[in-house]
């Protein structure tokens, strides 16, 4: 790693700035993890969109169907084609601790730049406080490496600021995905916001944080790579306005991109997520492939009414 354990904040806060997406992972046919596949659409989004950073081996990569080699190798991947050009936060997430710090000195071993810990899921809990703090103070103790908290709905509850505020304090916490409502994550900015990063995946948010909350670091999911091509890379371009204080160009930008995120939203099937954003990086000439169970597959009708609206939409191929 490029820092020590006490240096992981100011490093984090020095070098994890700018939009970072989050890889969905291709698999074949045969549902095998298709490595050039994966390959290629890493070299894409870093050399061609400018990426500066991905997270791997998430909920959008199906962490959860994959074997703990295979997500090892998911890692390894990313880390051999990012190298020197781009960073990477790992998603170590997992109920079975000894399984998450595994991933976490692979992750430390194979050189990745951060780590991510979902809260996990709780059962017959009264003191979740205590146990979140110290759920993520042995991540602390036993791993050098920046670790960034992740709360989201799927663990069955929401980290409250409070909660996340005192975790941040730890040595080497330094960034939290918080997929909650706007005033929770708002609340813990302006507690936290000087020490750790604190993000979220909603990009139709992203502007307004930038300009209202001074967040330097989109932490993470998609649409990087899914509203942006080699030749229209307006979420660059309004982020990098944003960050140059010119609000008003940034805004006219940012809704320039409205017509691209209705024709996603409107043809996106409920219970498809995951085959909707691969179908989407087909048709953008990356590499999609198949999803793994439980996950679901697009049917032909459907493939039919997004490619519509893909060829609507006013994105530049």
């Amino acid at each position: 790693m490029n820092y020590t354990k006490t240096e992981a904040k100011a490093y984090a806060q020095a070098h994890m700035t700018g939009i970072w997406a989050a890889a969905l992972n291709p698999f074949n046919d045969d549902l095998s993890l298709n490595e050039d596949g994966l390959r290629s659409n890493i070299r894409h989004w870093i050399d061609d969109l400018g990426i500066q950073g991905l997270f791997i081996a998430g909920k959008q990569g199906e962490f959860w169907s994959m074997s703990l080699a295979e997500r090892k190798r998911n890692m390894t991947i990313a880390v051999d084609e990012c190298a020197g050009k781009a960073g990477t936060i790992m998603s170590i997430s997992d109920q079975n601790m000894d399984t998450a710090l595994e991933l976490g000195r692979h992750a430390q071993d194979c050189g990745a730049d951060y780590v991510v810990v979902h809260a996990p899921m709780l059962c017959f809990c009264q003191d979740r406080g205590e146990l979140l703090y110290q759920y993520y103070k042995r991540f602390c103790d036993e791993l050098d490496i920046g670790i960034a908290m992740w709360s989201h709905p799927d663990s069955g509850y929401l980290m409250q600021p409070e909660e996340c505020a005192r975790i941040a304090d730890l040595p080497n916490i330094v960034a939290i995905k918080y997929s909650v409502p706007r005033e929770m994550y708002v609340r813990l900015t302006h507690m936290v916001g000087d020490k750790i990063h604190v993000s979220t995946s909603a990009e139709h948010d992203w502007l307004d944080n930038i300009l209202e909350l001074d967040w330097k670091l989109y932490l993470c999911s998609s649409p990087p790579y899914q509203l942006q091509t080699t030749r229209d890379q307006r979420m660059n371009e309004y982020t990098q306005l944003a960050f140059a204080g010119k609000a008003d160009a940034a805004r006219r930008v940012f809704d320039s991109l409205n017509p691209v995120r209705d024709a996603m939203k409107r043809t996106k099937p409920p219970g498809k997520p995951t085959a909707f954003g691969k179908y989407w990086q087909d048709l953008l000439g990356q590499t999609g492939g198949r999803v793994r169970a439980p996950m679901l597959e697009l049917n032909q009708a459907e493939k039919d009414i997004i490619r519509k609206a893909f060829d609507e939409c006013g994105l530049k191929l």
